[in-house]
């Protein structure tokens, strides 16, 4: 195979993509997450219960479960024709990045309870209270093992998905006996999801702050149920509060005041840029991280309330 220098494939991508600020700041944020992360875990109280919930989470039959579900579904759907008229590498992206995030959000819901609402009711809580480990160490300690576990599932997924990419580009061409794809498009393929797999682990972060939060006070059940609606409705509040889009008054009122307090879960969605095959710019993401810290420290703090005032006898 021939030797394909990476600069000018960028340049045939796009103008964003060969400038290196778009790449450059990202990796900087990302690198100092992962540095104070990293220091939290190995240096803090809150790391112990990080850690432990980690491995909580890792052993349970369900992760291994849903990773083999996500990597399967992800190779079927290489292959599965979706007679869309030319366009099943979007479909294919599409559908893959919504496995990613469907399986990476039923693993932090289904943890969150069993790490914290079943841990309280069967009394294991107070036993690691017992210890010098306040209450709002154990929560944020669970919020991370949460998102850590949750991010050990999403790296085997999204290896797969992104080596499925540039094949399926490859065997579509051939299915459709059209030329042979060059590397610039296999490249542009690939590098346009890399923006929609950040934004699908911001989404999961935010609705696992809140079922940490609902984990505090109600089982298993009750915490599906609600993190589903939060789910359905976060994606559906742009459009109840569109403009011409709701006519009675008090309606428009409690839509507004629903996209209000629930996350507006539409800003995370990339199936646009798919449709359109443009690249995400780097200020969305920085807006959208934004937004994803303050609606899961807001979340994380309910969850102080909550937590503080539960009867652990």
């Amino acid at each position: 195979m021939p030797s394909v220098d990476l600069l000018p494939v960028l340049a045939q991508i796009s103008s964003q993509a060969t400038d290196m600020g778009y790449w450059l700041w990202p990796i900087i944020v990302t690198s100092v997450l992962l540095i104070a992360w990293t220091v939290v875990e190995f240096t803090t109280r809150i790391g112990i219960i990080s850690r432990g919930t980690t491995k909580e989470a890792i052993r349970q039959p369900i992760f291994l479960l849903l990773m083999a579900i996500a990597i399967i579904l992800l190779v079927v759907n290489t292959f599965v024709p979706f007679f869309s008229m030319g366009d099943d590498i979007k479909m294919h992206k599409d559908c893959g990045l919504a496995t990613i995030l469907i399986t990476g959000l039923l693993l932090a819901v289904w943890t969150s309870s069993t790490s914290i609402a079943d841990e309280i009711e069967g009394k294991t809580a107070m036993t690691v209270l017992s210890k010098p480990i306040n209450r709002r160490q154990f929560i944020v300690g669970k919020y991370l093992g949460i998102l850590k576990a949750v991010l050990f599932m999403m790296i085997p997924v999204v290896i797969v998905f992104m080596l499925t990419i540039p094949y399926k580009v490859g065997y579509d061409a051939k299915e459709s006996s059209l030329p042979d794809p060059t590397t610039v498009d296999r490249m542009a393929s690939l590098l346009q999801i890399v923006p929609g797999i950040i934004l699908i682990f911001f989404e999961i972060a935010i609705l696992s702050a809140v079922s940490v939060a609902i984990s505090t006070r109600l089982p298993m059940v009750v915490n599906i149920v609600t993190c589903f609606s939060v789910f359905v409705v976060g994606h559906l509040t742009p459009v109840l509060v569109g403009e011409g889009v709701l006519k009675n008054e008090f309606v428009s009122f409690m839509a507004r005041l629903i996209s209000t307090a629930l996350p507006n879960l539409d800003s995370f969605n990339m199936q646009t840029a798919v449709a359109t095959g443009v690249m995400v710019p780097p200020v969305y993401l920085g807006n959208a991280a934004l937004y994803c810290g303050v609606y899961s420290l807001a979340a994380i703090l309910l969850a102080f309330i909550l937590f503080e005032e539960r009867d652990l006898a």
